[in-house]
């Protein structure tokens, strides 16, 4: 049996889609965000500049998709500082 934190491993982009491998959600999916919120625990600023590069790619790979709405879906959902 697959633990919880193992499952929410396996929640990683596929490219140039940039759907999530195991739900096909838009990635990064509500359990892909909570694996990077575990990975990436006390490093809000690391989260920032992980999400930032695949932000980058996903312009050059989704030029149909508007940038304001891949902005939103990788950098918005993250948690602002207290």
């Amino acid at each position: 049996m697959i633990g919880r934190e193992e499952r929410w491993r396996r929640h990683v982009p596929v490219r140039p889609s940039y759907r999530c491998r195991a739900c096909g959600l838009d990635w990064p999916c509500p359990d892909g965000r909570l694996a990077l919120l575990i990975g990436f625990r006390g490093s809000r600023v690391g989260l920032m500049v992980y999400l930032g590069s695949h932000l980058a790619r996903a312009l050059q790979e989704l030029p149909e998709v508007p940038p304001t709405l891949l902005v939103g879906r990788f950098l918005h959902w993250v948690p602002r500082r207290r």
